[in-house]
């Protein structure tokens, strides 16, 4: 996707079962032991259909993808992640990232 003429690399379009399109914005992008994993939010459409801000992050609206390569390790391939026991796991890793973040920025402050 672009903005303004310059593309956008944080902005994925993911396509549901009825072929409809969603643009989501990456967020975080980690490793889990072996696995990649990436978070995704929805992007808020304004009412002139330009993308718009990531939505906010309620718990809720962040969705976790397991990131599966293809078999030349160079195409990239988004995958839901089901197993409760791995979403309890990287939705742990992610919250903790988070509140590293938050730590860090308030170290940050004067």
């Amino acid at each position: 996707m672009s903005n303004n003429g310059e593309e956008r690399s944080d902005l994925v379009i993911l396509v549901d079962e009825e072929g409809n399109e969603h643009d989501f914005a990456l967020i975080d992008r980690f490793l889990v032991e072996t696995e990649e994993y990436a978070i995704l939010v929805p992007v808020a459409q304004s009412e002139s259909g330009d993308n718009g801000q990531a939505a906010g992050l309620e718990e809720e609206e962040a969705f976790i993808f397991r990131i599966d390569r293809g078999e030349d390790e160079e195409e990239e391939f988004l995958v839901e992640v089901e197993d409760e026991a791995e979403w309890n796991t990287v939705a742990s890793v992610w919250e903790e990232r988070l509140q590293s973040m938050e730590y860090d920025d308030e170290d940050d402050t004067f």
